[in-house]
């Protein structure tokens, strides 16, 4: 599966490419299971404290291989369960680490899907979104219908949906879908701000920020406070914020130990 997605880590960041450019990234199962595969392996490695997932060439994943779905082998069966966080792929909401989608060109369908369960988007200004199953015949997939009002507002969600109507850059940005950086450099830029949460965060805290943002969903402002004043106790007993103190006052690269 190495063939369809390139590995490249540095400085804390693992950057995972979706690789068919003879299909201009477009989705099929051994890149399903590869990103997975990829994914956990990640979230399990001491070395990996942000990932970036993007797309080779010009796009990003324009949704299912054309062909998968005429030879009808693009569906496959999924155990059904009751876990918010184990659904087909909801269980990217699940990682430990933060999970950043750069996309760097078409989204649709299943491919925008993927950049919904990662924490945070960023869209190249040449960038084109779409949901495009109204215009294909189909239904809300993969959980979109649920993702998409808690990330951009029931009205934004219903337009994106009913529609299937291409959106830019600017438009996704003005909505809070993705923030929308320069085509030139992007990639670099995003990676950079990960970067930045890889030297400078503890990664405790990053993971204990995602629990606490996915958890709330689903929480009473009471619920998420007690959690929060809880976390809090624990974390002050926790090396990471000796750590945080020592290299602020000293002026130095944070040290923050590695999630084991």
């Amino acid at each position: 599966m190495d063939d369809v997605l390139l590995h490249d880590h540095k400085n804390g960041v693992l950057t995972i490419t979706f690789n068919r450019p003879d299909a201009r990234n477009a989705w099929n199962h051994e890149l399903e299971d590869g990103l997975r595969g990829a994914l956990l392996a990640a979230d399990a490695d001491p070395e990996v404290k942000v990932v970036v997932l993007t797309g080779s060439g010009k796009t990003f994943c324009p949704g299912p291989d054309p062909k998968a779905i005429s030879a009808g082998t693009s569906q496959r069966r999924v155990a059904v369960s009751d876990d918010d966080f184990g659904q087909r792929y909801s269980y990217m909401l699940g990682l430990r680490k933060p999970l950043i989608a750069a996309v760097n060109g078409a989204a649709a369908g299943v491919g925008l899907c993927l950049a919904l369960y990662c924490d945070l988007r960023f869209v190249a200004e040449t960038a084109r979104l779409t949901t495009a199953f109204a215009r294909r015949g189909l239904v809300a997939e993969h959980g979109s219908a649920w993702m998409l009002p808690r990330l951009v507002g029931t009205m934004n969600a219903a337009d994106l949906l009913l529609s299937g109507r291409v959106v830019g850059a600017r438009e996704a940005e003005a909505m809070g879908l993705a923030r929308c950086l320069p085509a030139e450099g992007f990639l670099d830029a995003v990676r950079a701000y990960a970067e930045d949460l890889a030297q400078n965060c503890s990664p405790r805290s990053m993971m204990i920020i995602k629990r606490q943002l996915h958890g709330a969903w689903s929480q009473s402002l009471a619920r998420a406070t007690t959690l929060a004043n809880e976390e809090t106790a624990r974390s002050l007993e926790a090396a990471d914020v000796k750590e945080g103190m020592a290299h602020f006052i000293e002026k130095r690269q944070a040290r923050f130990p590695p999630l084991s």
